[in-house]
C-alpha cells in the first residue's frame, strides 16, 4: 500500500460535502465501488450493461445518463492501453473513452491519446464511405461506391495477377502497425511476398543494434524493480512504451531508483532524472563505450554472466592468437581495445562532463543485474550509424549481467504473446526484390523508402498496391519521387489507400477505403510494456452494443459510423 499525498483544499471541501471519498485513506489495488451516481475509481464489470453517471454538462439538474460500457484497446500508439467505451443508451452513440483497470499494461491509467479517440470518431474530415477515383490520379475527383463493387474490382485484378504468375506485383504497405498477424496470413495464403513496412525510416536502426546481440530486436526493461535506469532520449512522455513505461519508471523513482537520461533536450523525462546527460546528437555511443571501459577497469562487471553467456573465447582466438583462453585475459584485451574511450574523450565528443560519465558508469556497475536500459528511435534512427547506439547500450547490459533478470532488461519475446495457430497456409515461394533488394543483404527490414526508385529503374511494377495508414508523400524525404510513381499507372496499376482520414498519398489512389479507429475494428494485440505477458483485443464496440440489444449484424460497417469496415472482415471477404 502507498500513502496518498495530503488532499488539496478543494479536495477537502469535496470530501466534507460527501462528493468524493476520504483521500487520506491508504490506496489498495481493490476497485472501490460506491452507490449509483457517486464517484468511484472504475465501474465494476457487473454494472457495465447499465452504468449510471450524472450529465457533466448540466450537473446542477442531476440528470442521469445510462451507459453501456464495452472494452477495447487504444490504437494511437503501440502501447495498446486498455479503454472502456461509454455508449449512451439514449442516443446509441459512443460518448467518451476512459481507462480499463483490468488491462495489465496500462492498469486503468491512460494518456490524452486514449480519450482523444472520440475526437477521431467525430472528426469532420474522416472518410466514412468507400470512394473510387473519377478522372486522372491526383485530380481530386471521387465518387462513392459500394463495398461489393470494391471487392469485385480489386479481387478481379488480384486473381488475374496470381493466375499469370505475377505474385510479386501484389503488395501491402503498412505505416501504422497494430495488427498485421491476420494480414500476413492472407498474403501467405495468396502465395505473395507482399508485406512492406515503414520500419526502415522508424526503428530499424535500434532494432538492428539489439538484434545482433541475441536475435531479439527490442528490449523490454523491468523498470519497476530496477536499481538504476538509463534512458536514451525521452521515454516518459514521448518514447516506447509511453504510458506503461512512464508509470513504472515513476514507481521505481518513488522507491529510490536513480535515473539517467541521455538527451540533447531538457525533456520532461530529463527534468525528472537524477542525471541529465545532454549529448550532442550522434555522440551517445562514445559515452556508452566510455562507461563500459570504466566498468571493465573497476571490475564492476558480472563475472559469472560473462563466463557462461558471452562468446569471448572465439574473439580471443581470432584477434589475439596465442593468448591463454581465460576471462581475465579477455577483460584485459577489451580494456586495451577501448583504451581511447576515456571519460575525457567522451566529454570532448559529447559535451557530457567526464565526472558525470564516471559517476553514472559506477552506478550502472553497482546496480548489476538490476540495471534497466531503453533506447528506441531518436538517437538510433536519427543519425548515420545510429544502430551502434543500441548496440553499445546493450553492451552495458551484457557487462552487468542484467539480461533477462528481475530489474534488468529482458528480450521482448519474453513479454510478448504470439498465438500458435492450429494451421497455416504453405509458405510462399517468391522473393520480392522490390522489398529486399540483393544489394542490401544486411537490411534488417524492408528497404521501403527505395520503392519508387526501384520502380523508376524498371526492376518491377505493382499491379495491386495497398497502403494502410501510410503516407510516404508526406513522411519520407523524397515525397516527389513517390508522387511521380503513384501518378504512373504503368508502375502502379491499382492503388488502394486504407486510411481513416485524408492524406497526401491517398490523393493519388484509385480507391480510398475507410479504416476503423480503436473502437471500430478487430485486433489481437500484445506488447512488451513491462516484465509480464498479456494479450488484449480491440473490438467494434457498436456491434457489441447491438448484440446486447438482441441484434446480430453480419458486418461491422452495419454498425460503425458511415460504412467504416474493419480490416479482418474486409480481407476475409476479399479472399
Amino acid at each position: 500500500m502507498q500513502k496518498q499525498p495530503d488532499p488539496s483544499w478543494i479536495e477537502k471541501l469535496a470530501q466534507g460535502l460527501g462528493i468524493i471519498p476520504d483521500l487520506s485513506e491508504q490506496e489498495t489495488n481493490e476497485i472501490e465501488i460506491l452507490a449509483e451516481g457517486q464517484l468511484s475509481h472504475f465501474p465494476p464489470p457487473e454494472k457495465w450493461d447499465d452504468w449510471v453517471e450524472y450529465e457533466a454538462k448540466d450537473w446542477s439538474k442531476k440528470k442521469k445518463r445510462h451507459y453501456s460500457i464495452i472494452p477495447t484497446s487504444c490504437f494511437n500508439c503501440e502501447s495498446g492501453c486498455g479503454l472502456l467505451s461509454y455508449i449512451d443508451k439514449e442516443t446509441g452513440k459512443v460518448r467518451k473513452f476512459e481507462g480499463n483497470p483490468y488491462h495489465p499494461g496500462s492498469r486503468g491509467r491512460i494518456c490524452a491519446k486514449g480519450p482523444a479517440t472520440i475526437n477521431q470518431i467525430e472528426d469532420p474530415e474522416r472518410i466514412l464511405y468507400p470512394l473510387k477515383r473519377v478522372g486522372k490520379r491526383g485530380e481530386g475527383n471521387w465518387e462513392r461506391v459500394s463495398w461489393d463493387s470494391v471487392l469485385d474490382d480489386i479481387s478481379d485484378q488480384i486473381r488475374l495477377a496470381l493466375e499469370e504468375g505475377r505474385n510479386n506485383e501484389i503488395a501491402y504497405h503498412v505505416g501504422r502497425p497494430g495488427h498485421e498477424g491476420y494480414m500476413d496470413r492472407v498474403l501467405q495464403a495468396w502465395g505473395v511476398d507482399g508485406h512492406n513496412s515503414h520500419t526502415n525510416i522508424c526503428s530499424a536502426g535500434a532494432r538492428f543494434g539489439y538484434a545482433i546481440w541475441d536475435g531479439s530486436d527490442r528490449s523490454s526493461p523491468d523498470f519497476s524493480n530496477a536499481d538504476f535506469i538509463l534512458l536514451i532520449s525521452a521515454h516518459l512522455e514521448s518514447g516506447h512504451y509511453f504510458n506503461p513505461h512512464a508509470q513504472r519508471i515513476i514507481e521505481a523513482k518513488n522507491n529510490g531508483t536513480k535515473i539517467a537520461v541521455m538527451d540533447i533536450r531538457l525533456s520532461n523525462t530529463a527534468s525528472r532524472a537524477d542525471y541529465w546527460m545532454p549529448t550532442y546528437p550522434g555522440t551517445e555511443a562514445a559515452v556508452l563505450l566510455s562507461m563500459a571501459r570504466i566498468i571493465l577497469i573497476e571490475k564492476l562487471y558480472n563475472h559469472e554472466f560473462l563466463s557462461n553467456w558471452v562468446n569471448w573465447q572465439d574473439w580471443l582466438k581470432k584477434d589475439h592468437p596465442g593468448t591463454k583462453i581465460t576471462l581475465e585475459n579477455a577483460i584485459e584485451k577489451l580494456i586495451e581495445y577501448y583504451a581511447d574511450y576515456t571519460p575525457e574523450f567522451a566529454e570532448k565528443e559529447s559535451g557530457v562532463p567526464s565526472k558525470m560519465v564516471i559517476d553514472v558508469a559506477r552506478k550502472i556497475g553497482r546496480a548489476g543485474t538490476r540495471f534497466s536500459a531503453m533506447n528506441w528511435r531518436s538517437a538510433s534512427s536519427g543519425n548515420l550509424g545510429g544502430w551502434q547506439v543500441a548496440r553499445c547500450l546493450k553492451f552495458l547490459n551484457v557487462l552487468t549481467g542484467s539480461v533477462g533478470t528481475q530489474g534488468g532488461t529482458l528480450p521482448s519475446s519474453w513479454n510478448k504473446f504470439k498465438p500458435t495457430l492450429c494451421s497455416e497456409p504453405p509458405s510462399q515461394k517468391f522473393w520480392n526484390e522490390l522489398h529486399f533488394p540483393n544489394e542490401y543483404p544486411l537490411s534488417h527490414y524492408e528497404m521501403s523508402f527505395l520503392l519508387p526508385h526501384f520502380l523508376n529503374e524498371k526492376r518491377g511494377k505493382m499491379s495491386v498496391y495497398f497502403t494502410r495508414v501510410f503516407n510516404p508523400v508526406w513522411t519520407l524525404p523524397d515525397g516527389f519521387s513517390w508522387i511521380e510513381a503513384l501518378r504512373d499507372e504503368e508502375k502502379i496499376g491499382l492503388h488502394v489507400a486504407m486510411t481513416p482520414t485524408w492524406n497526401e498519398t491517398a490523393y493519388f489512389a484509385d480507391y480510398v477505403l475507410p479504416m476503423g479507429h480503436s473502437s471500430e475494428r478487430h485486433d489481437l494485440i500484445s506488447y512488451e510494456t513491462h516484465a509480464g505477458m498479456w494479450v488484449a483485443y480491440r473490438q467494434p464496440v457498436l456491434r457489441e452494443y447491438a448484440r446486447r440489444q438482441g441484434q446480430e449484424p453480419e458486418f461491422t460497417y452495419q454498425t460503425n459510423p458511415g460504412e467504416v469496415w474493419e480490416e479482418d472482415e474486409f480481407w476475409i471477404e476479399l479472399s
